[in-house]
């Protein structure tokens, strides 16, 4: 059985961090892609960053470059969002995908919210 299990989320005020986490289990955890996506409230879902399968980051949004860094550790099973300097329009859930081709999978997401 497939699983994708974020954590990490939380609220924060405007300049601050946090790190999220998504561990995955049930498939070839190398074989896949891993994204970050989010979906702010009345906006479509949207991707954030991604990551290959090796480690090499992917397309990253604009309105994060610079801000965020993902990352994988391949013996874990896990990726990773460094987010830093949060902004009010950061607020959004958070969800982890699984790439593979036309093959993907999603966690259930981890709220972000950024707010003084």
């Amino acid at each position: 059985q497939v699983q994708l299990v974020e954590s990490g989320g939380g609220l924060v005020q405007p300049g601050g961090s946090l790190r999220l986490s998504c561990v995955a289990s049930g498939f070839t955890f190398t074989q896949y892609s891993m994204n970050w996506y989010r979906q702010a409230p009345r906006k479509e879902r949207e991707l954030v960053a991604g990551i290959t399968p090796g480690g090499k980051p992917l397309n990253t949004a604009d309105s994060v470059k610079g801000r965020f860094t993902i990352s994988r550790d391949n013996d874990k099973n896990t990726i990773y969002l460094q987010m830093n300097s949060l902004e009010p329009e950061d607020t959004a859930v958070y969800y982890c995908n699984a790439a593979r081709g036309a093959e993907y999978y999603w966690g259930q997401g981890t709220q972000v919210t950024v707010s003084s």
